[in-house]
């Protein structure tokens, strides 16, 4: 059995030989999860337990139905650091690795983040220009039919149209975004974040709002919040009651942020006009679950905005890899997202290497 420091990669996603090459050069023996741990409506928790004992670092990608678990960090009094290679971190107990003194870091990659942007941006214009409606029409021989009319996006000075309110709920890298890509559309743009600046919200041209007027005022109501204990359903049947009938709800960011089955029923119903949505409450999505049953109201995505090619995780497997590096030899890494974790961190390891603690 081998004495040297273990790190586990619990989601692994071919690492490329740099990785290897960077994680094996620290004198550290490389642990790859077993990818049964990834698959939906199972739980290892004991098996990834089990091979995170002794462990200084665990890295990987989303592995939301077998968490990374206060119980799993605290298999190894030595785990420095948790590094995902994705922008998401709701499948780490962030709160027990802050009490733990164990460093959370994630990949808020331009590959990832701005992949996520312009699929939000596709699916707002999608339903907004009605492109799934106008396509059945044509395939079933109708011609311009007279619901099917679309919806102008920006203001126009012709004529004094005010143009469709967008509402973001989340302010940050990746709505940040999507306001820079409809910046020539001239819409009306309105965010809800109370974590970010006014001056983050004035250089985009934004204006910052609370949450109920969001809802009340927004034609496209689009999500992009971390899943936290805050967020977690923080849209269902009293947030919809707020909202225009003719609104339409798009969500990239995580699916126990809102209430489907609330969202399916308000559009089955005439409260909402439509959905776009790319995460879910459950994935893959249940061939039982009432949105399937929306038809062209509807645009589903298997969790996949980012997902570009040459893009998705391989530049969040390189930041992980640096992060992991640094952490190991006593440093911070820059992307740390339990930031509060860094006194306790430094108490305990700051500027000790493993292989010179």
């Amino acid at each position: 059995m081998s004495d040297k420091p273990k790190v586990l990669i619990f989601a692994p996603r071919e690492e490329p030989p740099e990785t290897i090459k960077a994680i094996e050069g620290l004198g550290c023996e490389l642990v790859i999860g077993n990818r049964d741990w990834q698959l939906p409506r199972t739980q290892y928790e004991d098996d990834v337990a089990a091979h995170a004992r002794d462990c200084v670092a665990l890295m990987g990608t989303s592995m939301r139905h077998t968490p990374i678990s206060r119980r799993v960090m605290e298999a190894s009094q030595r785990l420095r650091v948790v590094a995902k290679y994705t922008v998401g971190v709701d499948d780490i107990d962030t709160e027990a690795a802050t009490d733990l003194g164990i460093m959370v870091c994630h990949a808020p990659t331009e590959s990832n983040c701005f992949g996520v942007a312009e699929t939000t941006v596709a699916m707002m214009l999608s339903l907004l220009k009605k492109l799934a409606d106008r396509d059945a029409d044509v395939r079933a021989g109708k011609w311009r039919t007279a619901d099917n009319f679309a919806y102008y996006v920006g203001q126009r000075a012709s004529d004094g149209f005010r143009g469709q309110t967008i509402g973001f709920v989340g302010f940050g890298r990746i709505a940040s975004r999507v306001a820079q890509l409809l910046t020539p559309w001239r819409a009306r743009i309105i965010a809800y974040d109370p974590y970010v600046q006014p001056s983050h919200f004035l250089t985009h041209g934004v204006q910052s709002v609370s949450y109920e007027t969001l809802l009340r005022e927004a034609d496209v109501v689009s999500f992009h919040v971390v899943l936290t204990k805050e967020t977690r359903y923080m849209f269902g049947e009293e947030q919809i009651k707020l909202m225009k009938p003719h609104a339409v709800v798009v969500n990239t960011s995580r699916g126990k942020v809102i209430d489907e089955k609330a969202v399916a029923r308000a559009i089955d119903e005439g409260r909402l006009r439509g959905t776009a949505i790319d995460a879910f409450e459950e994935e893959p999505l249940p061939m039982d679950s009432p949105l399937r049953k929306l038809g062209n109201r509807a645009l589903l995505s298997p969790h996949s905005a980012s997902y570009t090619e040459g893009g998705e995780l391989r530049q969040g497997v390189d930041w992980a890899t640096r992060s992991v590096v640094t952490a190991l030899k006593g440093g911070i890494p820059d992307n740390v997202y339990n930031k509060d974790v860094l006194p306790l961190w430094k108490q305990r390891f700051g500027g000790a290497s493993i292989s010179n603690p």
